[in-house]
């Protein structure tokens, strides 16, 4: 594998915080996107088969330790509150397929370099049967590399620059779409961003509805400055814990050296150590409303993590 030598000719320096004005213009980018996406929300992102519902669970115990081989016996799985069949529930470690989302807007300008380093520290986890694909984002997003089961990276990926507007929302459906083609039932998209909004035709909550369709947990890896201010951190931070948490991935906060390996180590064990359920909800949705998924294990002193639920597609009049 082609290692990363950072570039030196240019000195590093710290970025111009962001006040007044341009954090008025940040905030509302980032909690009001809809507004510069309204025509893009009109259709759905990606046809799915609404009538089969995946859920990947992870499962810790009081201590943070990966729970495995529970009996499905031990599991129900709710929708909305009701008790719903189990159709099909795997507990053995199985391949995934993820994409590595990688930002490159100007946002990022000090920061690209600890960002590929992230990359390259999950894609060196990849356990062979596992298949990852890598894309960067500014105002537009490309893929680097389609799906592969090795840690190998064409040279584009190491001549990045940072540039440009930040359209993490398409970066998401582009990830999405991606993984809508994988056999993998289990599938996770890895954001590595600043998080901060700004260019996107679609909003957060297509981008949202595009991962709950294909069942990816998105894992998000926060590249903020850590030294900004505690308001416009807290902005630059709301839509990456907002994918984790409504997908059940995590939201990794900004890591260096040891932390960074032993984040990527981490998501790549959860992804290799899940419970996959699929069910058929007993009642049709074709409402266009978000639906709320509840895993419960009949054993105590457990940690049970999964997506919040899935939005039903509209049906078409």
């Amino acid at each position: 594998m082609k290692m990363f030598v950072p570039d030196a000719r240019r000195p590093l320096r710290s970025a111009r915080p962001i006040t007044g004005l341009w954090l008025f213009v940040l905030a509302f980018a980032v909690f009001f996107p809809q507004i510069t996406a309204a025509q893009a929300d009109d259709d759905d992102v990606i046809k799915v088969d609404s009538s089969v519902v995946i859920a990947n669970v992870y499962i810790t115990d009081r201590n943070g330790q990966a729970v495995t081989g529970l009996d499905q016996k031990l599991f129900s799985i709710f929708e909305d509150g009701k008790l719903q069949k189990i159709e099909s529930f795997t507990s053995e470690s199985t391949p995934f397929a993820a994409v590595v989302l990688i930002d490159s807007s100007s946002s990022m300008e000090y920061r690209v370099s600890n960002a590929r380093s992230a990359a390259i520290k999950f894609l060196e986890g990849l356990r062979g049967q596992d298949f990852a694909a890598v894309a960067n984002f500014d105002n537009e997003v490309r893929i680097l590399r389609d799906f592969q089961s090795t840690a190998d990276l064409p040279d584009i990926f190491f001549d990045l620059k940072a540039d440009g507007m930040t359209s993490l929302n398409d970066a998401v459906v582009t990830a999405a779409k991606m993984l809508s083609t994988r056999p993998e039932k289990r599938r996770a998209i890895i954001v590595i961003s600043d998080g901060a909004d700004n260019s996107s035709k679609y909003s957060q909550k297509k981008a949202l509805k595009a991962a709950l369709d294909v069942g990816a947990l998105v894992y998000t890896v926060d590249m903020s400055p850590k030294d900004a201010p505690p308001t416009e951190k807290a902005i630059m931070q709301g839509a990456l814990k907002s994918f984790a948490e409504r997908t059940g991935g995590t939201f990794v906060a900004t890591p260096g050296g040891a932390e960074m390996r032993h984040a990527f180590e981490a998501i790549v064990d959860e992804l290799g150590n899940q419970y996959t359920i699929s069910y058929q909800p007993a009642e049709s949705k074709e409402d266009g409303k978000f639906h709320s998924i509840e895993v419960r294990v009949a054993r105590g002193g457990l940690k049970i993590r999964t997506r919040e639920g899935y939005i039903a597609p509209k049906r078409k009049n």
